[in-house]
């Protein structure tokens, strides 16, 4: 059982990124790291600092229930994406680690589902 971000316009042939929600916690908890605090000290994710406190455009995909939350509207996704292509805009070389490199990755895959929600003007969809 996994995770699935998809743009909500019924198709098939949209793209989509998927992870295990091992894999999506373990993605969370590193871009909670490049934005400069750790996903754990966080309310709902053990601690008790406030999301007011954090200061990033990734707060709604940073706090957001695994699935069953509320959908990110395209205007959402738009204030997401510049952070996220900066993200994966990073260099990568053979000397990074596998698990830098597949993060970026699955950040260069979410910029594309995030675009094709804005340019569709649908919802991105956690399921």
């Amino acid at each position: 059982m996994g995770l699935v971000l998809l743009p909500g316009d019924d198709n098939t042939d949209s793209p989509d990124v998927s992870w295990s929600y091992t894999g999506f916690g373990m993605f969370r908890e590193w871009v909670a790291q490049i934005e400069g605090f750790t996903l754990d000290e966080m309310r709902g994710f053990g601690g008790e600092r406030p999301w007011s406190e954090v200061s990033t455009t990734l707060t709604p995909l940073l706090d957001h229930p695994d699935d069953d939350g509320p959908d990110l509207k395209p205007t959402q996704c738009a204030a997401i994406l510049p952070r996220l292509r900066e993200i994966a805009e990073q260099p990568q070389d053979d000397r990074l680690d596998p698990a830098w490199q597949r993060r970026i990755q699955d950040v260069r895959e979410l910029v594309v589902v995030l675009q094709f929600c804005i340019e569709r003007d649908v919802d991105l969809l956690f399921g």
